[in-house]
């Protein structure tokens, strides 16, 4: 045992390179690669587990849809089996010996969550596709448990959170260079920008939301602390590239997620008081109640086109609600979202069982030329009434107030914060962004069924339930 531990990185590279030289001998045999690899990923699993662990936030934005190879496979490799078994992994070791710090068990975000998942149990179970449900459920569970479970554990090391954010954005640019190559290719054109970062996102807008994600964790990494000047440049080139993916992603969400990040940087930065926030809101809600004749006249005479490859053009077609296609089957969506919600109010219809149900709450004049009348054109593209029409209004308020706790407790902890700990501050602010950006997505789109959206958020979850813990002992020791 002690040899394997001392030559740890000698065996995994000897099976690796021997996989590699049968793959090249036998190249019609997957096997003759997959074995040593599993071979790898087992022993690493046991005995190198903390680095296992934070490979996920590497292996995440490079992962590859199996669905692009073989018909019918829904499945992210390596992600989603490596996130599979390290939930087997954390029940055993659970079981077997506690290892779950017990602040964990106290984090109301963790019983937030727990609630949230038992209540998706109850709904799969009058589910009006069961099996979809289940497997739904199973694939949250393995999306949630090792993230908390083992981030709880790992995280609690400076080091190791570091780590994982320079992981994931290495990962994320990464997956941007391979995007921009193909999308060179063909001129950087519109239409080919919807699926050039095919195998590794289903398409360009769970992309455009990452790479938005991605951007205030790069900026936190440069205002963290002093880099040298070889860092310093290897940040602003990852910058560079962020800022050109996220141009040529031509999601509009992507972008405005970024406007409304900063707007949340200067409320944090100026410490506006919730109450002023709260006012400012009743009030405009109240003017765009009043005047909603008005402003329903003016969108109407928006005809942008979010196809046009012209910046200024395509942020315009974000309030075209008359002709553009792609806003009115987003609104087509939502309605049978509510519509699905008031057929079925208290369960739902069943975690995952939307895109089986909504065809038929399709309104006719609420149709487009996207539109079918099969209903198989995915989601509700909304991160909150989807889960209102799939588990009724008791999941949709679980799901929204595991958001407003994610950003209270990530706020609080800013706010709170040893004001000479710079590096802890200055990530701890950008995650709260970067929360921001894909939860402003949210409105818009919903990605927390994939490994994309759901791997890097909880890892910022768990690492904020950490960092409340050790506030909380700092607090006591002065």
């Amino acid at each position: 045992m002690n040899f394997l531990k001392e030559h740890t990185l000698g065996i995994i590279l000897s099976l690796v390179a021997c996989g590699v030289a049968i793959s090249l001998v036998w190249k019609d045999n997957w096997l003759a690669y997959a074995i040593p690899m599993l071979v790898v990923f087992a022993y690493a699993l046991f005995f190198e587990t903390r680095w296992l662990f934070l490979s996920l936030f590497l292996l995440t934005p490079i992962s590859i849809n199996l669905e692009e190879y073989v018909e019918g496979i829904g499945l992210f490799i390596p992600t989603e089996p490596m996130l599979a078994a390290f939930t087997i992994l954390a029940a055993l070791r659970q079981l077997h010996k506690p290892f779950i710090p017990s602040y964990l068990f106290r984090s109301p975000l963790l019983w937030l969550m727990a609630a949230y998942l038992c209540w998706l149990l109850i709904s799969s179970t009058v589910s009006s596709h069961p099996l979809v449900s289940i497997k739904f459920l199973i694939a949250k569970l393995w999306f949630v448990v090792p993230l908390f479970a083992f981030g709880s554990v790992y995280f609690e090391s400076r080091v190791n959170r570091v780590r994982a954010i320079w992981l994931f954005t290495i990962g994320m640019t990464l997956a941007m260079i391979y995007t921009l190559v193909v999308h060179a290719s063909y001129q950087f054109g519109e239409q080919e920008g919807h699926w050039v970062m095919s195998p590794l996102f289903k398409d360009h807008t769970i992309y455009g939301a990452m790479v938005a994600f991605n951007l205030p964790l790069l900026v936190g990494l440069y205002f963290s602390k002093k880099h040298g000047p070889l860092v310093q440049a290897f940040l602003w080139g990852l910058f560079v590239v962020n800022m050109i993916a996220l141009y040529f992603s031509y999601t509009r969400a992507a972008w405005l997620s970024i406007v409304v990040a900063l707007g949340v940087w200067a409320v944090i930065k100026l410490r506006i008081r919730f109450s002023l926030i709260l006012g400012t809101t009743v009030v405009l809600a109240l003017a765009t109640f009043f005047s909603w004749t008005t402003i329903q006249q003016t969108l109407e005479k928006n005809k942008s086109e979010h196809t046009t490859e012209d910046f200024g053009k395509r942020l315009e077609s974000v309030s075209n609600v008359t002709t553009d296609a792609s806003n009115l089957e987003r609104l087509n969506r939502w309605a049978c979202a509510i519509d699905m919600f008031v057929e079925r109010p208290v369960f739902g219809f069943g975690p995952g069982t939307y895109a089986f149900e909504y065809a038929r709450f399709q309104r006719p004049e609420n149709l487009t030329i996207i539109s079918t009348n099969f209903g198989n054109l995915g989601n509700a593209h909304s991160e909150y009434l989807g889960p209102l029409a799939e588990t009724g209004l008791i999941g949709f308020l679980l799901v929204v107030g595991l958001v407003a706790y994610l950003f209270y407790l990530g706020i609080t902890l800013y706010v709170s914060w040893d004001p000479t700990d710079r590096e802890s501050r200055s990530l701890i602010m950008a995650m709260i962004l970067a929360l921001v950006t894909y939860f402003f997505h949210g409105l818009l789109n919903n990605y927390l069924d994939t490994d994309k959206a759901s791997v890097p958020i909880w890892g910022i979850a768990a690492m904020f339930i950490v960092l409340k813990n050790q506030r909380l002992l700092l607090g006591k020791q002065a």
